[in-house]
């Protein structure tokens, strides 16, 4: 919860907690997978996947870890599972993340509205360099 906070999209609360605890099982079942990284108990980083269509979404570092390579592990723990090619979403107002994924080598495709939510989203697409 702190790591989405950190972004600046949303503030803390219980009604949100709420919704994303109900999610984690809808999303399961729609064919997400969830994957965290664990120091000693503490969860530092998760990410979350839909392989069948070669979409990271959600990818959070805990901010006592950021700046530690958890989303490098991350991002390349996901370029195994997905070794040809990966998209993602990111809200414009998030432009940390941004930054960092085209720093990552993920190429800007487009920009538009999310209807779930009304934010302004930028959609990035990496291929691995031999593919076409």
């Amino acid at each position: 919860m702190e790591s989405w906070i950190t972004t600046g999209l949303a503030e803390a609360s219980d009604v949100l907690l709420a919704d994303l605890r109900a999610r984690l099982r809808q999303e399961v079942e729609r064919g997400w997978s969830l994957f965290v990284v664990d120091d000693q108990g503490t969860i530092t980083g998760m990410l979350a996947l839909h392989l069948a269509d070669n979409y990271l979404d959600q990818l959070f570092v805990a901010p006592a870890y950021q700046g530690k390579s958890v989303g490098r592990l991350l991002l390349g723990f996901t370029r195994q599972l997905l070794p040809d090619e990966i998209w993602l979403r990111c809200a414009r107002g998030n432009e940390r993340a941004w930054r960092w994924y085209e720093r990552e080598g993920f190429v800007f495709e487009e920009e538009k509205v999310n209807p779930l939510n009304g934010l302004m989203m930028k959609y990035y697409r990496w291929k691995r360099a031999n593919s076409a």
